[in-house]
């Protein structure tokens, strides 16, 4: 077997699947210009890796290093994207029963939050969450009562 075919073939493959990863992300969440350079180098890459695909080595072991190429590469970007993502202000907008009130009043009062009772059989909660887990702790206290909410996201003036 030709090692050094085998290891351009998995570098060549490593950095498919992350430029194809961005390149999903980037035409979702970027503008027209990053989306269009993106595309442009991972589908350049990817003629090359077609052409790869082509070379010497048994079937059987392409397809296990493209598979597991995919499986590091997508989870790697995923995971950069998810450090990378800021924190935002969430708004979340919850009707709780009456009977429930103090309850949710008191299991989430580390939250920012502010309510309205008597909002037909109601009470209306608003929660002001900074972070992913804040965000994380109202969802789960809310699922714990099986509170129906509303979410929205505050956006920059």
């Amino acid at each position: 077997m030709n090692t050094q075919l085998l290891i351009t073939f998995i570098i060549l493959n490593i950095l498919n699947v992350i430029i194809q990863t961005v390149k999903s992300i980037a035409t979702v969440k970027c503008g027209k210009g990053v989306a269009a350079i993106v595309n442009a180098v991972a589908f350049g890459l990817y003629t090359i890796v077609t052409v790869y695909l082509m070379c010497e080595l048994d079937l059987y072991l392409k397809a296990g290093i493209v598979a597991l190429c995919n499986l590091v590469g997508v989870y790697v970007v995923k995971w950069c994207e998810e450090k990378a993502r800021k924190d935002k202000l969430w708004k979340v907008e919850a009707t709780v029963p009456h009977e429930w009130t103090d309850a949710v009043h008191f299991d989430l009062r580390d939250i920012p939050h502010n309510y309205v009772e008597n909002v037909g059989k109601y009470t209306l909660f608003n929660f002001y969450c900074a972070t992913q887990k804040e965000s994380a702790k109202v969802r789960d206290i809310l699922a714990q009562y099986e509170v129906k909410y509303f979410v929205s996201e505050s956006k920059t003036l």
